[in-house]
């Protein structure tokens, strides 16, 4: 029997700090990811949407589907 992980929810603030740990900070993706407790692919997706002000954030009102980071 397969058992799903409970999808997690973070703020955006908490987003907006593990992307400035990668960005800001120099710290490899994958090891922000992990000792944050989320998926490399999710943090990825934050710094794509979140290297962007917050003034240009709210025009685009999509979710990314790729990570190419």
């Amino acid at each position: 029997m397969e058992t799903k992980k409970a999808q997690q929810r973070f703020t955006e603030e908490f987003k907006i700090e593990a992307v400035k740990q990668v960005t800001d900070r120099g710290h490899l993706v994958a090891k922000v990811a992990v000792r944050l407790g989320v998926s490399a692919h999710s943090l990825c997706i934050w710094i794509k949407r979140y290297s962007v002000p917050a003034e240009q954030r709210a025009q685009y009102n999509c979710r990314p589907t790729r990570c190419d980071a």
